[in-house]
């Protein structure tokens, strides 16, 4: 396994921005408002991977491939799968994937918080762990300001554990860091690995790997010349052991949905204590941290003011006290049995023993009938407070 470790900036990094600006200034000239042209767009920009290591962009060199995933940038899936790619060397390779786990964070985004970009050394790729979700890493990827382009040629997330069939995309971090990319117009890939808990990770996250690479290759071939499906990302799952697959399955998305089961923790017992240790010191620490920033505002709140607010007074002229009552919950994902025999859809793919790849689109246009009982219904929950009259409203 690759040794990963956290560093400043990279020298092939900091290369290529200088390779971009110095090239600007020679050949790009001024626009005559001052400001420098760009002669070659982020779409036609290429990383080359010169022998020097210096990885200075020219155009017209292998294709961009961004890796994130759900999981975190230290999980064997994403480390297994970057070697891979180091390997094929098929693409020019950039990783930017959430600093822990955050498989289960949906498409959700760290607005308005303060997201930290690290640089993480992996051997033939320039990387970055962030401390958002897998939608923050390619949306950020996709800025501009953090590697020297703003559009890669394919997105691909994984290589994730667990499972991402059915409604399980809508809370899958993998899936919605493929999502991401869908939305600006990125061909992209979500891969999961099915594991059970008795199985060996390391060595099934290595055949995952293999399984995947034809795919991963026809991928970036496609995705290059533009030929990749359009206005779908491919989810692909994994059975737990991928080496004995019966091969592979274009399914459909099935109905299957996770149970969310909360189960009540004592007080007694933090739940901290489900954490791992470093997990539950970063918890303390950035605790610790937001403590000191709202101490640190009320005290600059209170020197600018200097009301106080009291929300009610008890007879005695006392504040009234509230008593506080705090609970403890830990979340678990349980699996629930579906009766549906279709063979054809993910899940039921994936227990057969095949892998299952299933296009999944953003489709926002419903059916005429869908149309047509909402301005049905709309005009009748209009009607009855009175508001619906002729001429006036359009259903």
């Amino acid at each position: 396994m690759t040794p990963m470790k956290k560093n400043q900036l990279p020298p092939a990094l900091i290369a290529n921005l200088q390779g971009v600006l110095a090239g600007r200034k020679e050949t790009g000239g001024s626009n005559g408002d001052g400001e420098e042209k760009e002669t070659v767009s982020n779409e036609e920009m290429r990383v080359s991977s010169s022998d020097d290591g210096s990885g200075l962009l020219q155009p017209g060199s292998k294709p961009i491939v961004l890796v994130t995933n759900g999981d975190g940038i230290e999980s064997p899936g994403i480390i297994l799968l970057v070697e891979a790619l180091v390997r094929e060397d098929l693409c020019d390779l950039f990783v930017c994937a959430p600093e822990s786990d955050k498989s289960s964070s949906g498409h959700s985004v760290s607005f308005p918080e303060t997201v930290a970009a690290s640089s993480v050394e992996i051997n033939g790729a320039v990387a970055f762990a962030v401390s958002g979700t897998p939608a923050d890493c390619v949306s950020l990827a996709f800025s501009g300001t953090l590697f020297p382009w703003s559009k890669p040629a394919l997105v691909i997330s994984g290589i994730n554990k667990g499972t991402s069939c059915g409604r399980h995309i809508f809370y899958s971090g993998a899936v919605a860091g493929a999502r991401e990319a869908l939305m600006s117009g990125i061909p992209s890939l979500s891969i999961s690995l099915n594991l059970r808990k008795d199985e060996n990770q390391e060595s099934n996250f290595k055949d995952a790997v293999d399984v995947c690479l034809p795919l991963i290759r026809a991928a970036i071939r496609d995705a290059d010349k533009g030929a990749f499906l359009k206005g779908c990302l491919m989810n692909i799952e994994i059975p737990g052991s991928p080496s004995t697959s019966k091969g592979f399955k274009v399914t459909r998305e099935s109905l299957q949905r996770p149970v969310l089961s909360w189960q009540a923790v004592s007080a007694n017992r933090h739940p901290g204590q489900y954490m791992s240790m470093h997990q539950s010191l970063g918890v303390q620490l950035a605790q610790l941290s937001r403590d000191a920033s709202a101490a640190g505002a009320a005290r600059r709140a209170s020197t600018q003011k200097k009301i106080v607010e009291v929300e009610s007074v008890a007879a005695a002229g006392k504040p009234e006290q509230r008593e506080t009552i705090k609970k403890f919950f830990r979340l678990e994902f349980l699996q629930k049995e579906l009766e549906d025999l279709d063979h054809e859809l993910d899940f039921r793919a994936v227990e057969n023993g095949y892998i299952a790849v299933t296009p999944v689109h953003m489709n926002v246009h419903f059916e005429p009938e869908i149309q047509a009982f909402t301005s049905d219904w709309l005009a009748s929950a209009l009607s009855e407070h009175g508001e619906a009259s002729s001429g006036q409203k359009e259903y």
